[in-house]
């Protein structure tokens, strides 16, 4: 069994397993952060990013003012922003059988693996994942589109001259292998191959292996996957929360008895608790729209946003901040609000049950109906008619490199009365704010990130008791800014196995057992003789029939009656012949009873010599030796074939025959 990492970033996983001769992709996240090296896409014409100075080496050497930009004393690319896509040169994604999707953030590379590497299997997710996934591209798409670059910078990603770059463009990992978004006609396609699953239901592949989704807490339809033969079990972890948030709680008993665990996707801020962020969210929010000032929240268009709209839902009557408009901006606000309200059966307890009183099951739907929460498309059209301050503004992307939150920025962030919150821990809020610099408006930072923390992992782990732990190399060790706190890693007995992009780890782990089925008519022929009280056993002759990995045992065809011929045949024409099987021997030859056997036989004079595994008994006068162990019986005796058959029949009254 072996597990390839071509992920390097421990939220956005993608791994692939080796297991039973079945090649199973498990997620394929993009790294978006690496966008974050290039100038934000403004959606109408910036003269301050237009007239950035390009950038030169101090020594005048290299000249890469198309390419590059020198802004706040950082230097971006001035291109399409471009992600780092998981490492295709590892092993052959052709081969991949099945992709298992544990969430829609971790699925976002889907379109490079299945349309560029001649992908020619499956993919399994659940509804809400796939629907949610496709918003998700579909935005990202949006927002690439309407702003197209003419130019596409090539040359920095030279090896040479990206040594020779000022940081974090010199640190960048793989640059050459970076891409720009792909098309909606490539979403389509990817994801016209994906098959619909739900929770605890098994799918079959190929007969070798079953793999079945649970519910993992983290977001609608989010998955941990069982992968399992008759006497193996993968448990895969990625994306999981304990927290009573608005997906069905995480199923952890289903994980019980696992030979190998591999776990990814933990929470990336292990010190902040999601509720504390949600009250300093509050606010904070409530402070500036108090002051006059306006509030923009750059995020996803599905996920926790949902939970920051109930918590303000909550909010604002007592806050008083009932008259302040609230807009989400986003090409797919209006079809995400309206899944969140039809995924019932997706969502926890207490959520289902007011679908069925008939209520919506999330708040803002009433925040709609009563105009507090209004949805727009972009910030053309309707919006900007309808557009009034002090608001608080939910868009995209919270990288601020693109999306509808460019314009925002840069028309809100001259003015210290309004307040930029980051709610999405995926991206460092300074070095998204990097190409903005200086910036008069006020900036709070509330990461909100509800999957599991180290303390609740290890817990979970010492009730479900894996025999083998497989983590990213990131989880062995304290962070680096905290290399003090040993409780922001995994300390585990047996230590976790660690990976990192482009490892390829050999599981610990042997497969030793294979199922196989008898046909009814063989069972039948089989005479079970017993060799001790409750234990029977019969021989069988049988051949083995190998169809899609499932094993049979068949009765050995008779050869057909050959009709007399006057020709005289070829050996080679003759079937074969099966002998009948010689019966199978057991039990022990007790030392005492055998010696007082040979006796009675006239033998007297034996010498008997105690080795390691048995006894070695040497006829002196008839010079030959017999060794009793445990698994077998030997008789050396030179020329004397009389004497070796006697000595065999006395050693056979000993066993039974079968």
């Amino acid at each position: 069994m072996k597990l390839y990492c071509l992920s390097g970033h421990p939220t956005l996983p993608c791994n692939v397993l080796k297991f039973k001769s079945t090649t199973i992709m498990l997620d394929c996240g993009l790294d978006t952060t690496s966008v974050l090296n290039f100038l934000p896409l403004p959606l109408v014409h910036s003269p301050r990013l237009s007239k950035l100075p390009g950038w030169i080496s101090k020594d005048g050497t290299i000249n890469l003012e198309k390419e590059l930009k020198d802004c706040a004393g950082r230097v971006f690319v001035d291109s399409q922003p471009e992600f780092c896509l998981p490492e295709r040169e590892l092993l052959d994604l052709s081969t991949i059988d099945v992709i298992l999707i544990s969430n829609y953030h971790c699925m976002m590379a889907l379109p490079y693996i299945t349309e560029h590497t001649g992908f020619t299997g499956t993919v399994y997710a659940t509804e809400p994942t796939l629907q949610i996934g496709r918003l998700l591209m579909e935005e990202v798409v949006n927002f690439m589109e309407r702003v197209p670059k003419a130019q596409s910078a090539t040359c920095w990603k030279n090896k040479e001259i990206q040594r020779m770059l000022p940081g974090p463009l010199k640190d960048a990992v793989d640059v050459w292998t970076w891409k720009r978004c792909y098309s909606m006609q490539e979403v389509n396609s990817a994801l016209s191959k994906v098959q619909l699953v739900g929770y605890s239901q098994k799918v079959e592949l190929f007969g070798a292996v079953q793999v079945s989704p649970l519910s993992s807490g983290y977001s609608l339809g989010s998955s941990n996957w069982i992968i399992q033969s008759h006497h193996e079990k993968v448990s895969y972890v990625s994306g999981s929360s304990l927290l009573t948030t608005h997906p069905q709680p995480m199923d952890q008993s289903s994980l019980k008895n696992s030979d190998v665990l591999i776990l990814t996707g933990l929470t990336q801020m292990p010190t902040a608790n999601p509720d504390g962020m949600l009250g300093e969210f509050c606010s904070n929010l409530a402070m500036t729209i108090r002051a006059g000032g306006n509030v923009l929240v750059p995020c996803y268009s599905s996920g926790v946003i949902y939970d920051l709209l109930e918590c303000l839902y909550q909010f604002i009557e007592s806050a008083s901040l009932g008259t302040t408009p609230f807009y989400f901006i986003s090409p797919v606000a209006n079809s995400s609000l309206e899944f969140s309200q039809i995924f019932a059966e997706w969502l926890c307890h207490n959520k289902q049950t007011k679908v069925y009183l008939p209520e919506p099951p999330f708040p803002h739907a009433e925040l709609i109906q009563t105009n507090k929460l209004k949805h727009y498309p972009s910030i053309h059209g309707d919006f900007s008619s309808e557009f009034r301050q002090p608001c608080v503004v939910f868009t995209g992307h919270p990288s601020l490199r693109f999306g509808d939150v460019v314009h925002f920025m840069e028309l809100w962030g001259k003015s210290s009365l309004n307040t930029i919150i980051f709610t999405e821990p995926d991206f460092s809020y300074l070095d998204a704010l990097a190409p903005y610099q200086p910036l008069a408006m006020k900036c709070v930072y509330c990461p909100i990130d509800t999957r599991l923390n180290f303390h609740q992992v290890s817990k979970l782990l010492k009730e479900v008791q894996p025999l083998h732990v497989v983590c990213p190399e990131q989880y062995t060790q304290p962070p680096l800014t905290q290399s003090h706190r040993s409780d922001l890693m995994l300390e585990l007995q047996p230590p976790p196995m660690p990976y990192r992009r482009c490892s390829v780890l050999n599981l610990p782990f042997r497969r030793r057992y294979e199922r196989v089925y008898i046909l009814p008519e063989l069972a039948n022929s089989l005479v079970p003789s017993e060799i001790k009280p409750g234990v029977s056993v019969a021989t069988v002759s049988a051949v083995v029939h190998s169809k899609d990995n499932k094993h049979t045992l068949q009765s050995v065809p008779k050869p057909p009656p050959v009709a007399p011929s006057k020709k005289r045949k070829r050996v080679m024409d003759e079937p074969p012949v099966v002998l009948a099987p010689k019966p199978l021997l057991s039990g022990a030859v007790p030392l005492e009873a055998f010696l007082a056997t040979l006796q009675k036989h006239g033998i007297t004079e034996v010498k008997v010599e105690e080795t390691a595994d048995g006894h070695i008994l040497h006829l002196q006068a008839e010079d030959t030796l017999i060794q009793l162990e445990e698994d077998g019986t030997h008789i050396v005796c030179d020329n004397n074939e009389p004497l070796r058959t006697t000595l065999r029949d006395l050693v056979l009254r000993f066993l039974q025959k079968l």
